[in-house]
């Protein structure tokens, strides 16, 4: 009973998110009506989301939080947004990982969401910075032993969004050689690149990034047009840009025309035209891993 509870209180949240992000403000007696439940347990809900910084209080409701290039969501806000897309995206991404491999995941719910899809990946050691996947992989080893990825915590100060950053992060992972690197960003642009709102984590990031030998950015499409306060990246660092369906048609001519391959998650049956198998010019491995994507080039 009590894990169904907390199923329905994470659907209504999920619910009143997507009515703040989409109308700028929610009315307590308007979320009764719709979700059909009392006036304690929307107010609960929103005194929930309010602590997670994913809305502001109001008298009578609450509105969506100031959009300022500064402002840091946390994890548990983040988590309760776009969760089909996350998890398309994610099912792509993971295909991109091979065996044996050294993998960096960032911070961010997204990365986190590909990690959840890496356990199961043989001789794999992920590397990363975020404490949710690193209890995740933690969890994961008890439960498989030997047979989980070995994990690599950077260590670092942690962010509201649960990424370890700082001097200390920067200086383990500038030791470092991963072959991938998996790469959530808090807002996406053309002319920006990839940005978020605190400047440790876009430091720790550039770090990140300098090093891997190839980069998966993943985003949503509700990233692309956000500018957060200090750039890590230009797209052009991107060896694969996965997104989700959602993604505008002018934002994916552009990155086609910017990022090393564009894969776009949850267009059902268009990955089998091409077969997985196309090659990026200057970057192509010939692997064939499809997960069931779009492969936009440029």
């Amino acid at each position: 009973m009590a894990e169904q509870a907390a199923q329905l209180a994470h659907q209504r949240r999920a619910f009143i998110l997507d009515a703040v992000r989409r109308d700028g403000t929610v009315r307590v007696a308007d979320l009764v009506e719709r979700l059909g439940v009392s006036d304690m347990t929307v107010r609960r809900d929103l005194e929930a989301l309010a602590r997670s910084g994913a809305v502001e209080k109001v008298h009578g409701g609450a509105v969506a939080t100031t959009g300022t290039s500064g402002h840091e969501p946390g994890f548990d806000a983040k988590s309760d947004l776009e969760g089909a897309a996350k998890a398309a995206i994610a099912d792509v991404a993971a295909t991109l990982v091979e065996p044996g491999s050294v993998v960096a995941v960032s911070g961010g719910t997204t990365a986190y969401a590909v990690a959840a899809r890496l356990l199961g990946v043989p001789r794999l050691t992920i590397v990363t910075n975020s404490l949710p996947v690193a209890d995740l992989v933690r969890a994961a080893a008890q439960g498989a032993g030997a047979a989980a990825p070995t994990l690599l915590l950077t260590g670092g100060s942690p962010t509201p969004s649960a990424a370890l950053v700082g001097p200390l992060a920067d200086l383990v992972i500038g030791s470092l050689h991963v072959d991938l690197l998996v790469l959530g960003a808090h807002g996406v642009t053309e002319e920006a690149g990839l940005t978020t709102p605190n400047l440790t984590e876009a430091q720790t990031n550039r770090a990140l990034v300098a090093s891997a030998r190839r980069v998966a950015v993943v985003a949503d499409h509700s990233k692309w047009g956000v500018v957060g306060l200090s750039g890590f990246a230009a797209l052009g660092r991107a060896d694969w840009f996965v997104t989700d369906a959602g993604m505008p048609a002018a934002a994916r001519a552009a990155l086609t025309e910017t990022v090393g391959e564009l894969l776009v998650a949850g267009e059902g049956g268009v990955g089998d035209e091409y077969g997985g198998q196309e090659k990026r010019e200057g970057h192509g491995d010939g692997r064939g891993n499809d997960g069931g994507g779009d492969r936009e080039q440029r």
